[in-house]
């Protein structure tokens, strides 16, 4: 199989197997049962073929748009579909929220800042939720009200509501560059007047769809 086939046929099989946690429960099983799919392939289209199979089996429309944002239905810091999704964005070179800079520019290891580049944001303010009775830390920790902003941005928000920071900090863009700004952090039309629960939902699906991209994109040069 040719080195650049190859490349993007095992980059597309890290993200499968990293975004469903393929190899997190019992791994040398898994992973013998997969080397056994192999013994019947022939040449480098046999190869192919299974691997595609493999992520085909696992990946399908259902997975997109239903499991995949159950999944993300998470407070944990450290969930699989966060890092897909984040990945994603990278890959797809997302600018950052509320910046005209890009997520993969902020992300470069090679930079070293005293203070990170990039902090997870809540969207929705951890003090405003509270004052509107939200108090469950599950809940105001969601993965779907995080985003990644430049850390003097996120100080300046501090705990104001999004009805009221938002439209403030819209004066600073042009329609096209907010429209993709939205389209690529998941923010559904409106996000910053809906409800909150409402907002989460909607978020997730979309948060779903990126990661969707991201990965297909890796089909590709």
């Amino acid at each position: 199989l040719p080195e650049h086939q190859l490349q993007r046929l095992i980059g597309r099989w890290f993200f499968a197997s990293s975004l469903t946690g393929r190899y997190t429960n019992s791994p040398e099983t898994i992973m013998d049962g997969d080397l056994n799919r192999f013994k019947v392939a022939k040449d480098a289209a046999g190869f192919v073929g299974i691997l595609e199979e493999m992520m085909a089996n696992e990946l399908t429309n259902d997975f997109w748009s239903v499991t995949l944002p159950a999944n993300l239905d998470s407070s944990s810091a450290r969930n699989p579909e966060l890092f897909a999704y984040i990945a994603a964005q990278n890959r797809l070179g997302a600018p950052v929220l509320f910046s005209h800079k890009k997520v993969p520019d902020l992300l470069d290891p090679t930079i070293k800042t005293k203070k990170k580049s990039l902090e997870r944001h809540h969207l929705f303010p951890r003090a405003w939720l509270e004052r509107q009775g939200i108090v469950d830390l599950k809940r105001i920790n969601q993965l779907a009200n995080f985003a990644l902003l430049e850390w003097p941005e996120n100080i300046g928000i501090s705990d104001t509501p999004p009805t009221e920071y938002v439209p403030k900090i819209r004066e600073r863009f042009s329609a096209d560059d907010w429209s993709r700004m939205h389209e690529f952090h998941a923010l559904p039309e409106g996000w910053h007047e809906m409800q909150y629960e409402t907002f989460l939902h909607e978020r997730r699906k979309l948060m779903a769809g990126i990661t969707r991209r991201g990965f297909e994109s890796l089909k590709h040069p």
